[in-house]
């Protein structure tokens, strides 16, 4: 099933003795990339949930957030954070005295300075912190999965329905190309004519002429293999797993094949057909560039 890098997921849970929030969001990149930013204290569950979500996302941008309140905080602790509030009383005495403002100093204004109070709660279980988060990060990330399915399929069809697009062009090519040798033989026998105002052309230069112009803007090589890149784009589209980068190689085949009949072919409608076709293999180049 073709995922998108692209998702969203939110749980709020209550566990035993806890509140927490997880929120997953993941965009674009070539990699696997995560970052995690926890409530303080529970740092240590970065590491862990790098491994929990590598072990289930492949390729993108994950950034989770994960906030941890204790229900009961009995045990907690809060202390006066004293060298740091005397470093502040210092330089707020130092301002008044310098600067001949008053100095209106409250508890109320000293204890709004940061880190002023040092929060202390007995060592947490780390095992049993990280199973209780792992219980809220797998709600979270059944939805986080779920959206980047929902959009890996849109972004399916809709390259599937490009490809198609091209294959359609493809087949016009296919019948125009013939065509154009006929047309630069006729052109080429009514030059001669008109060159030498005579009907007695030799048939068999028009015919070697022709021929050499038809090996030049030959495309069936390149028509075929197109198609053949088609049928593998659709077949790693079936695929339940990364295929995002594979996708990305196909494409750059696919468009050094549209390249290569844009430089053989000398009739306009087949030039057209040609930046018909490199403009859809430019959208479907964007979409996979969002795929897993």
């Amino acid at each position: 099933m073709t995922r998108s890098m692209t998702g969203f997921g939110r749980a709020e849970m209550t566990v035993g003795t806890r509140d927490i929030i997880v929120e997953v969001k993941s965009v674009n990149h070539r990699y696997l990339e995560f970052s995690c930013r926890t409530t303080r204290g529970y740092s240590f569950l970065e590491e862990k949930m790098k491994k929990y979500i590598s072990e289930r996302v492949s390729r993108g941008k994950v950034d989770m957030y994960i906030s941890i309140s204790e229900i009961d905080d009995s045990s907690v602790e809060v202390e006066l954070n004293r060298p740091l509030l005397s470093g502040y009383v210092a330089a707020m005495n130092a301002i008044a005295d310098e600067y001949g403002v008053t100095n209106d100093m409250t508890v109320t204004s000293l204890s709004r300075f940061p880190d002023v109070f040092q929060i202390r709660r007995p060592p947490s279980d780390e095992e049993a912190v990280f199973s209780d988060v792992r219980t809220v990060a797998d709600v979270a990330l059944e939805q986080f999965l779920s959206m980047r399915k929902s959009e890996g399929e849109r972004l399916r069809a809709d390259i599937l329905a490009r490809a198609r697009t091209i294959i359609d062009i493809v087949s016009e090519i296919e019948q125009r190309s013939p065509v154009t040798v006929q047309e630069y033989r006729d052109r080429l026998y009514a030059k001669l004519s008109e060159i030498l105002r005579s009907n007695d052309i030799d048939d068999q230069r028009i015919l070697t002429e022709a021929a050499i112009f038809a090996d030049k803007v030959a495309v069936d090589e390149e028509t075929v293999r197109l198609r053949s890149h088609f049928d593998q784009l659709e077949r790693f589209l079936s695929v339940d797993g990364p295929v995002g980068r594979k996708l990305d190689f196909i494409v750059q085949e696919m468009n050094r094949e549209a390249n290569t009949i844009g430089s053989k072919v000398t009739d306009s409608t087949l030039a057209h057909k040609v930046v018909e076709i490199k403009g859809e293999i430019e959208k479907i180049r964007e979409q996979i560039q969002n795929i897993e």
